[in-house]
């Protein structure tokens, strides 16, 4: 990291707090604003705010781990919620929307009804406000620690590799900054950089890809490679090669065993907590501003994260190991090869956006745990009112 790496980093994280500054008009006028944007957001909005969350600052490092150890097939553990995510397309989109809610918990009152669904209501939304978010924020300040210390980052700036204090202050500095625009701003702060965010991780990321594309001498050149130091299996999109009819032959080298990957589509799509567009996905799903606006978000949703941003990914993975055969750690071959390969400035911007993948979960994980804190706890049990519905827009408000 050279000094124009460090003001390019620092040139982002200024431009974010001031749009999170700038948006702080548009939830300032009630829950519904703070929380779900007054149902007012676009699709492509909340669709690639619904891709920006799930773009953690190691996600590019996770498939770099996955296809160093496991071959292409490797990303069924995530591509299997495919499944999950084009039912919300046709079915769970529009109803998210329909049901004119806040937060997931809050139907489950509104579908059952009387002291015991409520009781699962607030019991849901401290599980996931408190526990689920706070395991989830701290996995990705983790992750952060682990991409600081592969990228070398403070030791670039002259500080000691053992001196860990540095390292904690700067994920709690950068943290701090992330709640207080998410606290300004709402959901619009939160979706708006989120579309910034993401974009710039993609960028980022196709710049690492062409690096390492041109750093083994070409696409062909880089499967020919690949293929030699491992085996033409770990190539394969799935872990099996079809003979015709029912017949199939599973690989042992492309490290998935078959019940593996059966319970992969079988299984784990249905069975995950998000598997009906839950959680945060719901917040932009009731944000949209219409019923098929939702389903457009739902559908921008599933290109951005299984077909545009996959193979940027992947390329990367497949080149780290030719030139890094060696790697015990798999995962450290994406930092390492934006070290070898990536020039002064070029280096900065993709730093920049592994740190605004960091941001982008953190703020989304906010402002979703506070949703359930202020609408599922608080509002229902420490402050409750009673409402009506306002016909002529659709929304509750105090008797």
């Amino acid at each position: 990291m050279q000094v124009i790496d460090w003001l390019i980093v620092i040139g982002y994280l200024i431009l974010t707090m001031g749009l999170g500054v700038y948006l702080s008009g548009r939830a300032s006028g009630s829950l519904v604003d703070f929380f779900v944007s007054g149902r007012s957001l676009p699709w492509w909005l909340a669709g690639t705010s619904m891709a920006a969350t799930t773009f953690s600052i190691d996600t590019p490092l996770y498939v770099a781990g996955i296809v160093g150890t496991q071959g292409i097939a490797g990303n069924w553990q995530w591509w299997s919620f495919g499944i999950a995510h084009v039912v919300m397309i046709y079915i769970f989109a529009r109803l998210w929307r329909r049901a004119e809610i806040v937060t997931d918990a809050e139907l489950t009152e509104i579908r059952y009804g009387g002291k015991t669904a409520a009781a699962l209501r607030g019991i849901k939304a401290f599980l996931f406000a408190v526990m689920i978010n706070c395991i989830g924020i701290g996995y990705a300040m983790l992750a952060v620690v682990k991409v600081i210390d592969a990228l070398q980052l403070w030791e670039s700036a002259g500080v000691g590799p053992d001196d860990g204090n540095i390292k904690l202050w700067s994920v709690i500095g950068i943290s701090v900054l992330v709640l207080i625009y998410t606290g300004f701003s709402g959901l619009w702060g939160v979706v708006v950089t989120d579309f910034f965010q993401f974009f710039l991780g993609l960028l980022g990321a196709f710049i690492v890809a062409i690096a390492a594309v041109n750093s083994v001498g070409g696409v062909r050149s880089l499967v020919a490679q690949f293929t030699s130091a491992t085996h033409p299996t770990m190539l394969s999109f799935v872990p099996f090669t079809w003979n015709g009819g029912f017949s199939f032959e599973w690989s042992t080298l492309a490290g998935i065993p078959s019940s593996t990957f059966l319970a992969y589509v079988g299984l784990q799509w249905w069975s995950f907590r998000r598997s009906d567009g839950g959680g945060e996905f719901v917040q932009r799903l009731a944000a949209a501003k219409t019923e098929a606006e939702a389903e457009k978000a739902a559908w921008f949703f599933n290109l951005l994260n299984y077909v545009v941003r996959t193979w940027p990914w992947i390329v990367v993975a497949l080149a780290a190991v030719v030139l890094y055969p060696d790697l015990d750690d798999r995962e450290l071959g994406y930092p390492k090869l934006m070290l070898d390969f990536l020039p002064p400035a070029v280096l900065g911007l993709v730093v920049a956006s592994l740190i605004a993948a960091f941001m982008s979960t953190v703020s989304t994980q906010i402002n979703w745990g506070a949703s359930y804190l202020t609408n599922d706890i608080y509002r229902r049990f420490s402050n409750p009112q009673p409402r009506k519905l306002n016909w002529s827009t659709r929304e509750d408000s105090p008797l």
